[in-house]
């Protein structure tokens, strides 16, 4: 997204959009296949991509010679992990969708990315309000 490097809070919360559309299509494909032989849940890794997407997973920070510079993390090249659930309990024609349990964490997933959204919303909101109000006219 364009001025992610400006503002690392508008690229933390694209990556954090671009993770929780990842998570929605994979449990969204939970859910198709609950009824599918053989199919087993698949997860996504999403916490600690974006805590690595972020620079928050205890990794050395990039480093600024002065504290006017932009540090600038490349949020968009994440890449999570999705792997076969291993919390799920196999049904008799093998399958391991728990519908109810993939429904709850869809919801969640979704008020989650409702949220990021929002943050988004505001952040671009108060940037336009600097851009255009706060600079005042000459």
């Amino acid at each position: 997204m364009a001025g992610s490097g400006f503002d690392p809070t508008i690229g933390a919360l694209n990556t954090s959009l671009n993770l929780r559309l990842l998570n929605q299509n994979v449990v969204s494909g939970n859910i198709a296949n609950a009824d599918t032989p053989g199919y087993k849940a698949k997860t996504v890794e999403f916490e600690s991509a974006l805590r690595d997407a972020l620079g928050t997973s205890g990794e050395l920070q990039t480093q600024t010679s002065d504290p006017r510079h932009i540090a600038h993390r490349d949020t968009d090249s994440v890449d999570p992990e999705i792997y076969d659930d291993p919390n799920g309990v196999e049904s008799l024609d093998g399958n391991t969708v728990d519908r109810s349990a993939e429904m709850a964490k869809l919801a969640e997933n979704q008020l989650l990315y409702d949220s990021s959204a929002e943050m988004l919303k505001r952040k671009l909101g108060m940037l336009k309000y600097a851009i255009t109000e706060g600079g005042g006219s000459r």
